[in-house]
């Protein structure tokens, strides 16, 4: 039910139209504290229309409302204060969450349209690093969003399997390579090699121009530089699987940049027939100028092509195949310039999805403040950080609860959970240095303290003996409990709010809130004991445990039931 909208009309059915409801429920606000009521109106938009002071205004609005809705309406100066009625209040909503469980906060927003995520996208013969980790799972999460918000999100995994890196890896492979070491261990001699190119290149400048050389016979055909190149993905591809298996990160499709290759030609001669393709130093640009951007290099001066002209390709084929009404690219906020070149030559080219491309950019993942980077080779690998993470949650879990079955699941569980959580719970823009002794901890803003609170709530239904189901009567008018009914009601909101921001973060904080508000209330009130309100609490108690796995599913985290 939406509270808002009631305050909207009980406070418009005073005011004769003078405003209409819809402004009005603009701006309806949440107070900071319970104190000053539940939600709060300012009567300075009226002042205008009424011709009278704010402040007689609020009073004008208390005496003369309906508060049958309304524990309490009172006046504070220039604001009216609603006091919802507790009891009612908490009866809709915990009867609205045990009906709808995992479906509470469904919305039809997308009306079943398609949009595709651009996302993860490592580079073949390369390991996933930490570096990796924001995409993927900020990328997750958004698609789960979009789910709920009625959307059919496609995730794409890009695979950066083409470009000149190949050409610099061929080039290493074929000087420096052992096939024994990459049958043996075929990510960590690949990155090695490519780490002692970028070093051995400083001394034989040489060395790129063989590595250039060697790009273009890939574009070309050439065999032994197609063969190579195959091999380097396919066990890329194993290690890359394995990892995303961890994570519990599934992909619609792995169209990666090699997949677009024949459709170079066709973006070309598109952008010739369209006149907006002009040759600039011998390179082939589409002009921007208009948009204030920096002309889009498609071609090279030696043909070779480009990021720009494989993501054109990609856009294309993405807009035809799938009919998108948006399309999003999960990547690093360094990019944010190149996206916006993008954008406008597909703006350009007519393409009919291209008004609904977005970045979504993120900020840095440091480890110990250090920047990461392949090339240097100052790596973390993420798959080895998974499973350092599963093993510190399990040695947790066997102090805290040395009978627990299961283990081994829910430490992977609680393990791979805190890493995501600790992730998501910051806004996607912010940088943020990754320490995983504060993300495992049981205590302050971790996935596992949120996991906890549901573990909780399970063993409360577990221990109790009363079938709340049944109860015609989940009214609560305790304090304690009043604050995780606002934060339970508040849930729907948080899930278009989350889709409209393509943010995460804001489904983790309202998970800490949530779980903080119910551990106050399980600290302060004895839930067990036989009377009246038993059933009520228990409902109550349900319905804390549906919106925290449905939050922390939102995340791509587990909610195991015990802990």
């Amino acid at each position: 039910m939406d509270y808002k909208q009631i305050v909207a009309d009980a406070v418009s059915s005073v005011v004769d139209g003078k405003v209409s409801t819809n402004d009005i429920y603009a701006k309806i606000e949440k107070p900071k504290t319970s104190a000053n009521g539940d939600l709060s109106f300012p009567a300075f938009i009226l002042s205008k229309e009424l011709h009278k002071s704010p402040q007689v205004i609020a009073q004008e609005i208390v005496d003369n409302i309906n508060g049958e809705s309304f524990e309490k309406v009172v006046a504070a100066g220039p604001y009216v204060n609603f006091f919802l009625d507790k009891g009612k209040v908490s009866h809709q909503v915990i009867e609205t969450v045990l009906t709808e469980e995992e479906h509470f906060g469904d919305n039809h927003q997308g009306e079943d349209r398609v949009v595709t995520i651009d996302m993860s996208s490592p580079n073949i013969a390369k390991p996933m690093s930490m570096g990796h980790l924001r995409s993927t799972v900020i990328g997750n999460s958004i698609a789960k969003i979009l789910t709920k918000n009625g959307y059919k999100p496609i995730k794409d995994n890009h695979l950066g399997d083409w470009g000149t890196q190949f050409g610099k890896l061929i080039t290493a492979y074929l000087k420096w390579g052992s096939e024994e070491d990459v049958k043996r261990d075929p990510i960590h001699y690949l990155v090695q090699y490519y780490i002692r190119f970028h070093k051995e290149d400083e001394i034989h400048p040489e060395y790129d121009e063989e590595a250039r050389e060697w790009f273009k016979k890939l574009e070309d055909g050439d065999p032994e530089a197609v063969h190579l190149w195959k091999w380097f993905r396919e066990v890329s591809l194993e290690a890359f699987n394995r990892t995303y298996k961890k994570l519990g990160v599934e992909f619609d499709t792995y169209n990666g940049e090699s997949f677009y290759n024949e459709k170079l030609q066709d973006v070309v001669d598109t952008l010739k027939k369209d006149g907006l393709l002009e040759k600039s130093q011998g390179a082939s640009v589409v002009d921007l100028s208009d948009e204030n951007l920096n002309p889009a290099l498609i071609l090279k001066t030696d043909g070779a092509s480009l990021y720009v002209t494989r993501d054109i390709a990609t856009a294309i084929y993405r807009d035809e195949t799938y009919h998108p009404v948006m399309n999003l690219y999960v990547v690093g906020s360094e990019q944010t310039y190149y996206f916006k070149q993008l954008k406008a030559v597909l703006k350009k080219m007519g393409l009919d999805s291209a008004a609904g491309l977005h970045h979504i950019p993120f900020g840095l993942i440091t480890v110990n403040g250090k920047k990461l980077s392949t090339r240097h080779g100052n790596i973390v690998l993420l798959n080895e950080v998974l499973d350092e993470s599963v093993k510190m949650a399990k040695q947790q879990i066997v102090e805290k609860n040395p009978d627990l079955k299961d283990k081994d699941r829910v430490a992977e569980e609680v393990g791979v959970g805190a890493i995501v959580f600790g992730d998501l719970k910051n806004s996607r823009i912010d940088s943020i240095d990754f320490n995983l002794q504060e993300q495992l901890k049981f205590e302050g803003e971790t996935g596992p303290y949120v996991q906890y609170a549901h573990a909780r709530a399970q063993s409360i239904l577990r221990k109790a003996k009363s079938d709340y189901i049944n109860s015609d009567n989940y009214a609560l008018t305790n304090e304690d409990a009043w604050e995780v009914i606002k934060l339970i009601q508040a849930f729907p909101e948080i899930v278009k709010r989350a889709n409209a921001e393509f943010e995460p973060s804001v489904v983790a904080k309202y998970s800490l809130k949530l779980a903080k508000a119910f551990n106050k209330y399980y600290a302060h009130t004895k839930i067990l004991v036989e009377d009246d309100e038993l059933n009520a609490r228990l409902a109550l108690v349900k319905s804390v445990s549906i919106i925290l796995k449905e939050s922390l599913g939102l995340l791509g985290v587990k909610a195991p039931n015990e802990m």
